[in-house]
């Protein structure tokens, strides 16, 4: 749409010229642009201009930039113009004039500026309601009316406090609410108390007033109704007065200012004094020079007082006060209406008030904090004012002394110094502190190993990094000086942790081998013909710890010497075939033997070596002809029967052969006898004398200073070395069972090695600390404390000596006596002469009746100074700080007139002779003219003497309060470097318990416990009981190997001995039989060839059908059997059959066929083949047989020799496979408590038919074996609670009292772990503090206000203080005692240093009408809803009622008054309505607020309950009653009828049901009537109840009861009905019986006659 077109449509159809917009159409705020006066250009009368339709459109403003801070900044923002509608057109449309600027001037702000701007918050102002007032408000208000408050915020320039653009604050920190939701609590009326009880008549006869008052409880808030009055009047009747009522009182008005004298009255006044003084200086300077001496002292005194007392200007002035005669209506009367002998003074002498002056402020002191430091708390400064004149009057001064918080800044100013923990090196690991009470190795702990415990010191430097460097390596010694431990305050390091001393691994060995042949020691060097038959064994675990490793094995190699030694030798390993000689068939022949090189060892070696060893020759045999006697190849030599031989032993080797046919009767070769069929011979022929190297221990490592191009430094096993030494050892040659001899029996080549380099540890010194600063000497002045102090110092250990280091020497602990502090100087008031009385003036005076020039009151001042203790002049300063309060300077005093009675002053009291009861007295005379006069000899109003009792000396002694707990003497045990060993530290054993003493005089005051020769503690010994640990027993044995072949475990234990107690360790868990869940279980192996079957060639077949000619045929052969122990050299000792498996047992006897003469004749079977694996049934093994003896002609021939068999599993094959077993218990070292041990599991060779083997037929196989067999582990040390040393006892928690306790704690510095003893629950312990009476100054109570001289106006009251004693607890009232026992107490009464005696007070006259003291304060409340503070503050009141003593005088009445002041320990109450119980139509309903006082106000009206419940209309039938739902009914015995319309139309009687008691069957009647409360009782006091039953209820139907009695009566009368006819019924049987039988029923009805 064209610009024509958008124009067109503002047009009206037919209009000619242009016209305003429609203005519908606009959006509003440019509706609001067009309408504002001068949108459209305003047109002159008569010109037709165009309306504005375009206007100049602004952006925001853009960011402030600028190259510099503050206001020098630019911001802009863009302009542009736009249509009414509110498209963008181009500049020209718009009125350039008008164009609004692009950029302003503006701040910029920078980060720094944060310090210099922040944002002011004003205070919230009132909370205003947000519902409007038209909105119909609920009747009653549960929590409030919801409001908004609204605040000021500015952002200001904090330096110059003036109000800067919100911007720049908003650049830190968005502005802060300007409002916020509040709540309008609902109004709160005025809540007073209950009125007090009714005055006494305010008058004695006649017509009186008589009232009560009321106080206010909680003060009328947000808009709650006032307060009503507080008070009630009655008018009161007492009986007719006699003489006629006083009219008239007299009334002394109020005291006016003091004033001093005319100056004209003064000046006249010192000119008559000065003459007078002058006329009789003259007269005694004629008279006697030495009095004119005496007056010259005593002004020079005076002046000096004068200029001592500098600091008060004590002037003393005259007030006076008005006397007038009041009617009772309070109308002024002449004086003389007022008829009175004496009338009131109307002048008196007085002290002019002056204020304060002080000095102009000092400069401000230095910062108490001289570094600087960001962290820690500001220091402060001080500055100080004089006083130059102190007040005089009720004047305080202002403070004397300012502070405030600073901080040091500067270039010269120091960083604060920071402190951080240091520690010394971990002491040495320790295992004994983990064993338990029962354990034997704490008698030696040398060898202990595994988890110990290891500690170390802590202390506290100085440790910033710029003020001093800290070196961890300790070697250039600039290790810190320690400084106080509180000056740490990071948390401390732990001072002990767990360690490790690794455990020795014992050397374990193989066995020994079986003897290898004669040898020459050296092969490469074969010399002469001595040679060795070794034996030898391997290390089969690598030995650690001990002194030297491998060092400590037993010897591996033992050495028989032997004769014709050879290095190789040819070994036969099968016997060839018998070939007879010149290619026979048989006959004699020989046998070769087929051999191998071996070398001392038995390993196989090139042949070539064996060229100087003698080749074994063929060996001679026979090959059987037919019918020629069969022999069986010569069996294997058996072991041999001796290791070696001597005198009486010889070792023997036999082998033997059997027949296996017999030769024919012709021709055949016959068989040997039986002697020819075993052979015997020598074996191990060699002495038993065995030789080897026994080495002894490495010894120490020794410096070798010939080695000097190794490191300085290196580390070996983790720890620096410095250098390299030697270590030697002792190697001998023994004789096994004999001892040391030669060495040349032993082979020398094998000699272990006597020396080995070794490398030293480096040497460490001892490094201590320097010392720590001198501990400070007490500042202040010493009072009274005789003790010397002393001044100490300490330094710490930060690395102890090792290797040789050098040693701590120095001490590490310095005391010195502190410098003897200067004795306190005391200070106090001293006080001079009063000076003379100085009297109203006369021409005041003289106005007054009765008045006499000269005499009467007056006041006279005095000097104070100040004074040392010794009684040197001290600064007023001084004492004002230490001596206490400044005594009176002023006092009234009394210039005697004509008729005043004059006395000396009183005498001292005598002295007290200690009885108890007795008195002491005090006197005084008159003196002068006073003798003559009658009244001054009244002694009752003019005593002249005085007594009072004497102190009574009696007192005694009681205990006051608990027990303490049981506390052990203190005494340090010195422990190295802290090392708190469980057991070093004494927790257990003889202490005392403390139970406090007081000390009460006759009279029941607490008095000093010295009193009662008493120290203040009764002591009695008590025990604490000693920890004792579980104890259990020792490890039992080992059992046996589960398993005899293969892997199994073993199994020992532990029993309970004794349960712990008093805290000891715990014991482990228990089991159902008591027995502690102690044991290790260790798999153990038990060798399957250990024990194997041996057996003894086959004997001959015996036939048992013997063919006595030719003695061939079936028969029986047999052999031996034995269980024999299998060693290195073969099968040696004979052992019981049932340490062999029996499944494995060889059979001892079998069939055989014996071949007759002529048969072939084969061998034994040979071996059978092994089975392929897996077993498999199509699979076969087999065995073979060779022919010895070809047949004859027409013997039998040879038969197949080779046999076959499938290969059965499990029956003649096998599979085999690697088992492992289950891991062991933690296993520790024997001399371990704890820490890291191993667990171990074995691997077992496992046969298919689940039988354990041994492993080599795993092994054959090559089965794969990737376990890993141990395993480290942890066994939980059992570390015991560790505590700190108890911290001093602290500061009694009373300054006096019974209840004071003194507290000491300790800490637990090592948690307890696994089962170590837990740690104790007392870890505080308290004692009773000392008995100390509390003295204190209380006020008495204020005397009734006295008007001297007349009836009322303004008087005085008076009241004292007297010093009391309590023994500080809530219940205890105190007592007075004697004012010396205060006399250290500054009198602060009620936290109020001013001591008030004395005050005005106003008397009302007789029909005045006044406001009564001020109620106390109420209980601080809370504005709270449902019980929680809505956070309006705490609220208190107090509260003045108006007492009117005339009804005529109400209209003069004050108004009555109430006082408000907010608190803080406030309380939510709650209002409640509580009601009596109705007395008849009425009862009392009262508000009771929730802490049970009653109230007027409080409770909402709208829930008052009823206290009237009376009918309408009134029951006025006769024996009717109002009930509680207000409805007329009847009196018990009477029933309602009812009208139509429900009302009550009259009550009749119920007849009475009257049934006879058991007790009394001649009449009494029970009968019961349910009484109305309300209704007097008429039932005379008889024996028996009436009953009256009310069977119809008000609306005229029976009452169910009705129906449950009828019921029960027709049961009864079945029940009747039915026995007596089984009574009456003839019996059958004997009557004797039936009557026996009936008898329990008759009881049983008798029993219940009085249902």
């Amino acid at each position: 749409m064209g610009l024509q077109a958008r124009r067109s449509a503002y047009r009206s159809p037919g209009a000619a010229g242009p016209r305003p917009a429609v203005l519908p159409l606009l959006p509003p705020p440019l509706l609001l642009l067009l309408l504002w006066p001068g949108a459209y250009a305003a047109a002159a009368p008569g010109e037709a201009e165009a309306p504005t339709l375009y206007l100049w459109k602004t952006g925001p403003w853009g960011r402030c930039m600028g190259d510099d801070c503050g206001p020098g900044g630019i911001q802009t923002r863009a302009v542009w113009c736009a249509h009414v509608e509110g498209w963008t057109t181009l500049h020209t449309n718009c009125k350039q004039a008008e164009r609004p600027s692009n950029q302003q001037n503006c701040f910029k702000v920078c980060d720094w500026h944060k310090e210099l701007y922040d944002w002011r918050l004003g205070p919230w102002n009132q909370c205003q309601p947000v519902i409007s007032k038209s909105v119909e408000k609920p009747l009653e208000c549960i929590k409030g009316e919801e409001g908004i408050q609204v605040r000021e915020i500015t952002c200001i320039q904090k330096e110059k406090d003036m109000p800067a653009e919100d911007i720049i604050c908003e650049y830190f920190e968005p502005k802060p609410l300007l409002e916020q939701a509040c709540l309008i609590p609902c109004q709160q009326d005025c809540v007073v108390s209950e009125f007090s009880a009714w005055s006494e008549c305010s008058k004695t006869c006649g017509s009186g007033l008589q009232h009560r008052t009321r106080h206010v409880v909680a003060p009328p808030q947000f808009g709650g109704s006032g307060c009503p009055n507080l008070t009630e009047f009655q008018v009161c009747q007492s009986g007719p007065c006699e003489a006629e009522e006083s009219m008239y009182s007299l009334q002394v008005g109020p005291w006016s200012a003091c004033s001093m004298p005319h100056s004209r009255q003064v000046r006249q006044a010192r000119r008559r004094g000065k003459n007078k003084e002058r006329d009789k200086d003259r007269g005694k300077a004629v008279k006697d020079p030495e009095a004119r001496e005496l007056i010259k002292k005593k002004r020079n005194r005076n002046r000096q007082n004068r200029q001592e007392n500098k600091y008060w200007d004590i002037q003393i002035g005259y007030q006076t006060r008005e006397v007038v005669c009041t009617n009772k209506t309070g109308k002024a009367a002449d004086l003389s209406f007022c008829q009175q002998e004496k009338l009131p003074l109307t002048f008196q002498a007085c002290v002019i008030t002056k204020e304060c002056q002080v000095s102009e402020w000092s400069e401000w002191s230095p910062c108490s904090k001289t570094c600087h430091d960001t962290a820690s708390p500001k220091g402060t400064r001080v500055r100080t004012r004089l006083i130059r004149q102190f007040p005089i009057g009720n004047e305080e001064c202002p403070e004397l002394e300012e502070k405030e918080p600073c901080v040091s800044q500067g270039d010269g100013v120091a960083p604060c110094a920071k402190y951080g923990w240091r520690t010394t090196e971990w002491t040495e690991c320790r295992v004994d502190p983990l064993l338990s009470q029962q354990d034997k190795r704490r008698g030696n702990q040398t060898a202990l190993c595994g988890g110990g415990v290891q500690t170390r010191e802590v202390y506290c430097v100085q440790a910033n990094e710029n003020l001093l460097s800290y070196s961890n390596t300790h070697k250039d010694k600039e290790a810190s000086k320690p400084v106080d431990l509180k000056s740490c305050t990071d948390s401390i390091p732990n001072t002990t942790q767990l360690c490790h001393i690794p455990c020795p691994i014992e050397c374990e060995v193989s066995p020994w081998t079986a003897w290898g042949p004669c040898t020459y020691e050296n092969c490469n060097d074969q010399q002469g013909k001595k040679g060795f038959k070794l034996r030898k064994r391997r290390i089969t675990n690598e030995p650690t710890g001990g002194s030297g490793g491998a060092g400590n094995c037993p010897h591996l190699l033992e050495a028989i010497p032997c004769e014709e030694p050879s290095c190789y030798d040819w070994k036969a390993v099968r016997l060839g075939d018998c070939e007879p000689d010149n290619e026979k068939e048989c006959g004699p022949g020989t046998q070769v033997q087929e051999v191998v090189c071996i070398n001392s060892d038995g390993e196989e070696v090139d042949r070539q070596l064996c060229r100087d060893a003698i080749f074994p020759i063929p060996v001679a045999c026979d090959a059987p002809c037919p019918k020629d006697c069969v022999l069986s190849m010569w069996s294997a030599w058996s072991s041999c029967s001796h290791t070696c031989s001597g005198k009486t032993t010889e070792g023997k080797q036999i082998r033997a052969r059997s027949i296996l046919a017999y030769a024919g009767e012709e021709g055949g070769a016959q068989c040997p006898n039986s002697s020819a069929l075993q052979e015997v011979r020598s074996c191990n022929e060699h002495p038993c004398t065995v030789y080897h190297w026994q080495t002894g221990p490495w010894g120490q490592c020794i410096e070798d200073t010939s080695v000097s191009s190794f490191n300085t430094t290196t580390t070996w096993n983790g720890e620096a070395s410095c250098s390299v030494g030697m270590q030697t050892r002792k190697v001998i040659c023994v004789r096994v069972n004999v001892g040391q001899v030669g060495p040349k029996k032993c082979p020398e080549s094998l000699r272990p090695e006597t020396v080995r380099p070794c490398l030293l540890p480096c040497r460490k010194d001892c490094i201590v600390t320097p010392y720590s600063d001198w501990t400070s000497c007490p500042s202040s002045c010493k009072e009274g404390d005789s003790r010397i102090m002393k001044q100490t110092r300490h330094r710490v250990i930060i690395q102890l000596p090792a290797n040789g280091g050098k040693d701590c020497t120095d001490p590490l602990y310095e005391e010195k006596a502190c410098e003897a502090p200067q004795v306190c100087q005391s200070y106090r008031w001293k006080t001079h002469k009063w000076r003379r009385c100085q009297l109203v003036p006369w021409s005041v005076q003289q106005d007054s009746p009765g008045a006499q020039e000269g005499c009467g009151p007056g006041r006279q001042a005095r000097a104070i100074t100040c004074r040392k203790q010794d009684g040197g002049q001290a600064g007023i300063h001084e004492c004002l700080q230490y001596a206490g309060p400044v005594p009176a300077l002023t006092q009234a005093c009394q210039v005697p007139c004509q008729d005043d009675c004059q006395f000396t002053s009183w005498s001292k009291f005598s002295a007290c002779n200690g009885d108890c009861g007795a008195v002491r007295t005090r006197k005084r005379t008159i003196v002068g003219k006073s003798k003559k006069k009658e009244k001054c000899k009244n002694s009752h109003l003019y005593p002249l003497i005085e007594t009072q009792y004497c102190p009574c000396d009696k007192y005694n002694a009681q205990s006051v309060g608990n027990w303490s707990d049981c506390i052990l003497p203190e005494g340090k045990v010195e422990v190295l470097l802290g090392m708190k060993v469980q057991g070093d530290i004494k927790e257990c054993g003889q202490g005392y318990r403390y139970q406090a003493m007081a000390c009460y005089d006759q009279n029941g005051r607490l008095v000093e416990t010295s009193r009662c020769n008493s120290h203040g503690y009764i002591e009695e010994a008590c025990i604490i009981p000693c920890p004792s640990d579980c104890k259990l027993s020792e490890w039992s044995n080992w059992s046996r190997c589960s398993k005899s072949c293969g892997s199994g475990v073993k199994v020992r234990s532990k029993w309970l001995r004794e349960k712990p107690y008093n805290g000891g360790r715990p014991c482990p868990k228990l089991d159902h039989v008591n027995q502690a869940q102690v044991y290790e279980v260790v798999p153990c192996h038990s060798d399957c060839s250990q024990y194997i079957w041996v057996t003894e060639p086959w004997s001959v077949c015996k036939v048992t059908f013997v063919n006595m000619r030719d003695n061939c045929g079936e028969g029986v052969q047999t052999r031996k059997v034995r269980c024999m122990q299998n060693t290195a050299d073969g099968p040696s000792d004979h052992v019981e059959d049932y340490l062999c498996d029996p499944e494995e047992m060889p059979l001892g006897s079998r069939e055989c066929k014996l071949p007759c003469p002529e048969d072939c004749v084969i061998s034994e079977w040979g071996s059978w083949t092994r089975c392929t694996l897996p077993c498999n049934q199509s699979s076969f093994r087999q065995r073979s047989a060779d022919p010895i003896r070809q047949p004859a002609d027409e013997g039998r021939a040879c038969p197949d020799a080779v046999e076959k068999e499938p290969c059965n599993l499990n029956k003649n094959c096998f599979h085999y496979d690697y088992n492992v077993t289950d891991w062991s218990t933690c296993q520790l070292s024997e001399k371990a408590v704890c820490g890291n041990g191993i667990k171990t599991r074995m691997l077992d060779c496992v046969r298919s038919d689940g039988k354990s083997v041994d492993l080599k037929y795993c092994e054959e196989l090559g089965l794969e074996k990737n376990w890993q067999m141990n395993m480290s582990c942890m066994v939980e040390c059992p570390v015991n609670c560790q505590l700190s040393d108890w911290s001093p006892w602290s500061e009694c928690s009373q300054t006096c009292g019974l209840t004071g306790k003194m507290i000491r704690r300790r800490t637990v510095t090592q948690p307890f772990q696994g089962d170590g003893r837990p740690c104790p629950a007392l870890m505080e312990q308290s004692k009773p503090c000392p008995v100390k009476p509390c003295y204190r100054w209380r006020y008495g109570q204020w005397s009734a206000c006295q008007v001297q001289d007349a009836q009322c106006g303004e008087g005085t009251r008076t009241r004292n203080i007297s010093c009391v004693v309590s023994d500080g607890s809530a219940d205890d009232f105190s007592k007075v005692v004697d004012e010396e026992f205060c006399t250290d107490i500054e009198p602060i009464i009620d936290g109020n240093k001013k001591v008030v005696l004395e005050e005005t007070c106003t008397q009302p006259c007789p029909g005045d009408c006044y406001l009564k003291d001020w109620s106390s304060w109420s209980l601080c409340q809370l504005t709270c809803v449902n019980g929680e503070d809505l956070g309006f503050g705490g609220i208190q009141v107090r509260s003045r009622a108006v007492i009117i003593q005339e009804l005529e005088n109400q209209h003069l009445c004050p108004e009555q008054m109430l006082e408000t002041k907010s608190c803080d320990d406030g309380q939510c109450f709650e209002y409640k309505w509580m009601a009596s119980a109705w007395k008849g139509s009425s009862r009392t309903v009262w508000c009771q607020r929730s802490d049970g006082v009653n109230v007027t106000g409080g409770c909402l009206v709208v829930r008052q309950p009823d206290a009237d419940r009376s009918c309408n209309p009134p029951c006025s039938q006769p024996h009717s009653y109002c009930s509680e739902t207000r409805t007329c009914s009847c009196e018990e015995g009477y029933t309602e009828v009812m009208s139509s319309n429900g009302t009550l139309e009259q009550c009749t009687l119920i007849p009475v049901v009257v049934i006879p008691t058991v007790e009394d069957k001649k009449g009494d009647v029970k009968t019961s009537r349910a009484v109305h409360p309300t209704q007097p009782s008429s039932n005379p006091a008889g024996r028996g109840r009436t009953w009256f039953l009310q069977p119809f209820g008000p609306d005229g139907r029976l009452k169910t009861w009705v129906y449950g009695v009828a019921a029960g009566a027709f049961v009864l009368l079945i029940f009747i009905v039915s026995m007596i006819y089984l009574a009456c019924k003839k019996p059958k049987k004997p009557q004797r019986r039936q009557n026996n039988r009936l008898k329990p029923l008759t009881l049983a009805y008798d029993g219940d006659a009085d249902m």
